[in-house]
């Protein structure tokens, strides 16, 4: 291999899904308890603060947006939620959603690891996808950010995803993949010997080594499952092309469902960002991001109303499924913690204070709605799920404390 496609691989290596620390692969179904799962996402542009809000404290009966969920009893939507250090972040704040960093404006901002990819790697070796990362389009990043702060590829295409999961596999194709990525591994641990001997600097040493322990935990997993029959389901994605953002919203959700139906994966984030054109769903066309400017004008705030209605009906449905298929002595929704929030608590202002976050299912007692007393670091929650997720952490991003909100 030449000096020059090892530089190559070891660019793309920084944005190599989290290593497992180890491979514990035993199947679901001998477990005498369901497994958990947890899904993150982002509504990029935020909610229209007077609509999702109640107008009765602790009544989600009064939010226009939430009344009408079916699964009410098991949500709770958080309000006084923010990320220090944002107040000139804009629209790069979403690359902080899932980390906290401060400043993701700044042209010398690096990420830390996403809160998913930690889980991950506590929750993610036992499937055959440690993770799924979706996003509404190809931006170059969307939720997950690795160890090293790069951001880790979003998948996009709906029936790509689909194929990925419950397709048939191409063993040969497959074998020719993972022998290709074993001679660059071989080719790795050859050149880190070298550096080894030649006296390189610990921190070149340091990555190199990261790398590899990376590709080689994939390739581990990779050939355990590639023997293993990948799930029959039927394709119930829609073709829908009168309304593709909606129909594109409804196969996202729909793709996570079936995925954590058949315990192909138990990690999944989802970023609803569309910053560029115009977007049709029922009751209005325009551009997301240009009605979300809109400056208290009412005809706008009716139009981005409809959008925000139109994601949220698909939320609605997604947690309504969830909590129709029976697992264990409860639903997949009691065993798994789905989390929606945003970036922005203003999108109108670019603000990114009182960040409205819905928590639902995972078994926990909610409160339907929870005013924090003052403003609260969003990161005080993540650390308090990392802590439901037998993580031993002591802190995360800008967390302070866990508050103990999430109720077992």
């Amino acid at each position: 291999m030449s000096n020059t496609n090892r530089r190559d691989f070891l660019k793309f290596g920084a944005a190599l899904p989290l290593a497992m620390n180890s491979l514990n692969l035993s199947a679901a179904g001998n477990r005498a308890t369901p497994p958990r799962r947890i899904m993150f996402i982002c509504n990029s542009l935020g909610f229209y603060a007077p609509h999702i809000f109640p107008k009765t404290q602790g009544d989600l009966t009064t939010s226009d947006y939430l009344r009408e969920m079916e699964t009410l009893e098991k949500l709770t939507l958080f309000e006084n939620f923010y990320h220090p250090g944002m107040e000139t972040s804009n629209h790069d704040s979403e690359k902080s959603f899932l980390t906290g960093v401060t400043k993701p404006e700044s042209p010398t901002f690096v990420n830390s690891i996403s809160l998913d990819q930690v889980l991950a790697k506590q929750i993610g070796g036992e499937t055959r996808f440690p993770f799924l990362n979706f996003s509404i389009y190809d931006r170059g990043w969307g939720c997950s950010w690795n160890d090293r702060g790069m951001a880790i590829p979003t998948l996009h295409d709906e029936e790509q995803i689909f194929n990925m999961l419950f397709g048939e596999e191409d063993l040969k194709a497959k074998q020719e993949q993972l022998a290709r990525d074993q001679h660059v591994l071989t080719c790795l641990e050859r050149d880190i010997t070298r550096l080894r001997q030649s006296g390189a600097e610990a921190g070149k040493l340091n990555q190199y080594q990261h790398v590899i322990d990376e590709l080689e935990s994939q390739l581990q997993h990779q050939s355990y499952w590639l023997h293993t029959k990948k799930p029959q389901v039927a394709n119930s994605l829609s073709t829908d092309s009168e309304f593709e953002f909606s129909t594109k919203v409804h196969n996202l959700f729909e793709l996570a469902k079936l995925a954590l139906r058949t315990d192909s994966t138990r990690v999944i984030t989802l970023s609803l960002d569309w910053i560029y054109g115009a977007i049709n769903v029922p009751g209005a066309t325009g551009g997301w991001h240009t009605l979300s400017h809109h400056s208290g004008r009412a005809e706008t705030i009716a139009k981005l109303s409809r959008i925000e209605i139109d994601i949220l009906s698909h939320f609605n449905q997604f947690l309504s499924d969830l909590d129709q298929i029976s697992e264990g002595n409860g639903t997949l929704l009691d065993h798994t913690t789905v989390v929606m929030g945003s970036n922005f608590g203003d999108a109108s202002n670019h603000t990114c204070d009182n960040l409205p976050t819905i928590v639902a299912g995972g078994g926990y007692r909610h409160a339907t709605h929870a005013k924090l007393g003052s403003k609260t670091p969003l990161c005080n929650l993540y650390l308090e799920l990392l802590h439901q997720y037998n993580i031993d952490a002591g802190a995360f991003g800008s967390s302070e404390r866990d508050m103990q909100l999430l109720k077992a």
